[in-house]
């Protein structure tokens, strides 16, 4: 069996039945706009090799460029996987929605000239969780990863 991995919400769970290559950040417009993050990490493996255990009527498709169809749970909208017709061979997946999203570190960065100036923004302030005197949790307990659904 390969690693696993699924969406935020439980809906969608699949299975790598390859080992992963190839992994890094993607700075492009679209990556940014499709993961609302300043990069997208992820890492590909032979087409065919991303497999869907639950969920096949969960996911939705967009073609999100003139030459790539992403992928992503209908549910609650998580980004699973992206084809490009330009590379028919492979399947890119974001690398933060395997059961251990450590198994894989990505090695590079493509599309840095999109990049937001701000990142990595490796000099700011590091918190374990929640920054000190968050708002709305004064006097209660911040949730902790038990509270995901499909991801914890």
């Amino acid at each position: 069996m390969g690693q696993t991995g699924g969406c935020m919400c439980g809906s969608v769970r699949y299975e790598l039945h390859s080992e992963p290559f190839d992994g890094g950040w993607c700075h492009c417009r679209t990556c940014q706009l499709n993961s609302g993050a300043p990069a997208m990490a992820f890492a590909s493996v032979k087409n065919g090799d991303w497999v869907v255990t639950s969920g096949q009527s969960a996911l939705r498709t967009i073609r999100s460029s003139s030459f790539g169809h992403r992928t992503f749970c209908g549910e609650c909208g998580t980004p699973l996987h992206v084809k490009v017709d330009h590379q028919p061979d492979t399947v890119d997946f974001s690398i933060v929605t395997l059961d251990d999203p450590n198994a894989i570190a990505p090695e590079f960065h493509i599309f840095w000239s999109s990049k937001a100036d701000w990142f990595p923004g490796l000099d700011l302030p590091k918190h374990a969780r929640f920054r000190p005197d968050t708002r709305g949790l004064s006097g209660t307990e911040p949730p902790d990863d038990s509270s995901l659904v499909g991801g914890g």
